[in-house]
């Protein structure tokens, strides 16, 4: 998996790393046990302050998604892990309360549950989808344009299982 970022997106930095270590373990691009780039590693990769790469770790181990393992560094952590479950369970209710708001939006501006019903379950299925069924967004194929180097497999990439003993 390759970590890119958006300089010109409004997004912080840290919450796009953030947001696509999250998408590589939903997709299964990033599997429990998988090593991520060290944080010096990556914030060289990507040109960016290390204290950025921090924080986005910081709060991917807060919320259950990594382990922080010494000298190993930050490990994707198993989807049975205590951390992963609480937030799974504040997302959901997060997301209901989203969902609740947005059709009341939606139906407030005229729109018809059954569009903003089909609109949710298409953008559900989007997320489930496997990884070669989703297309490449606009935003990552500028970045890649943008910084070609920072695109390639070498430049902020995630390997497999650490050979550290994940």
């Amino acid at each position: 998996m390759i970590i890119t970022i958006d300089e010109t997106a409004s997004e912080p930095l840290y919450k796009q790393i953030h947001d696509q270590v999250i998408a590589g373990i939903a997709t299964g691009q990033l599997e429990p046990g998988m090593s991520l780039p060290s944080v010096r590693s990556l914030a060289s990769d990507l040109g960016i302050n290390l204290h950025t790469v921090n924080k986005a770790y910081a709060i991917l181990r807060d919320e259950g998604y990594v382990q922080m393992r010494g000298r190993a560094g930050a490990v994707i952590s198993e989807p049975s892990d205590a951390g992963r479950a609480e937030k799974n369970r504040e997302t959901l209710s997060a997301i209901e309360d989203d969902l609740f708001k947005l059709a009341l939006t939606y139906r407030a501006c005229g729109g018809a549950r059954g569009e903003f019903v089909e609109s949710a379950a298409a953008q559900a299925a989007r997320a489930y989808a496997t990884i070669s069924d989703v297309p490449e967004s606009a935003s990552t194929k500028r970045s890649m344009k943008k910084h070609p180097a920072r695109s390639s497999a070498k430049k902020g990439a995630v390997e497999g299982p650490s050979a550290q003993g994940a």
